[in-house]
């Protein structure tokens, strides 16, 4: 947290500050709070893997407020870090989701090119280079694969609706799977290639539905329904599963 934001939040009289940590049921959770412009009340979302709880604040509010709104959702916070999904770090031998297809993940140093193989009836990715730089590699691999996927599918819903795409762009996103903006931009979070590819094929039918709805009335998800007839069953995937699949760290 800011400096000047803190002073924002404090206010006059005897200063109460905010943790950077809390301590939720038995678990320390980094706390992070932000000052938004427009926001009208405070939001609060736990980070994927339950790594942070973040609180969304409008501007100039007290940190006596922040406090009583932590004091009383304290259990909501507790009740959701106990189902999210710990993180999970990128290592030889461990199960990696892609396509929705647990692929084993090897590591093999003279290996020149990332590969997909299966190897005794078992879906493996085999990365090469030094072990410290295996998440990166691993990661590259994933965004190659999601933009490759993700370009195939927008193409064909754009034909169906006669607009083409302005560009299409990868993100490692926390808040969205996509996003269309009114010019025809697309924004994905790559990880959504770990997901089964009726998932995948739902998220880009959503965003190019956006092209001739830029909205989510009963008109979009008519249309959204006949470019993906699968699109309630991608809806729920996400819902349901979309967490787990932030919790994977790819970071060295």
């Amino acid at each position: 947290m800011t400096r000047g934001l803190l002073e924002r939040l404090t206010g006059r009289g005897p200063r109460p500050a905010l943790p950077e940590t809390l301590v939720l049921g038995d678990r320390p959770v980094r706390l992070e709070v932000r000052e938004h412009p427009t926001a009208r009340r405070i939001i609060m979302r736990l980070a994927p893997g339950g790594g942070a709880l973040r609180l969304t604040v409008p501007r100039r509010t007290p940190v006596r407020t922040v406090l009583a709104f932590l004091d009383r959702h304290r259990g909501w916070a507790e009740e959701r870090l106990t189902v999210a999904p710990g993180r999970v770090r990128i290592a030889p031998g461990m199960l990696l989701p892609v396509r929705g297809v647990p692929h084993r993940l090897l590591h093999d140093p003279a290996c020149r090119t990332a590969r997909f193989e299966t190897a005794g009836g078992e879906a493996t990715l085999r990365v090469g280079g030094d072990l410290p730089h295996l998440a990166r590699r691993v990661r590259d691999v994933l965004k190659r694969e999601a933009r490759r996927d993700l370009q195939a599918a927008v193409d064909r819903h754009a034909t169906t609706v006669g607009l083409l795409p302005r560009s299409l762009t990868l993100k490692d996103t926390t808040s969205r799977w996509g996003s269309c903006t009114a010019d025809r931009r697309l924004a994905f979070s790559w990880r959504i290639v770990m997901a089964p590819p009726v998932v995948l094929d739902y998220l880009a039918a959503h965003e190019v539905a956006h092209f001739r709805e830029m909205n989510h009335a009963p008109a979009f998800w008519t249309l959204c329904r006949s470019l993906c007839p699968e699109t309630e069953a991608g809806r729920r995937w996400l819902k349901e599963r979309g967490a787990e699949l932030h919790a994977f760290d790819f970071e060295p």
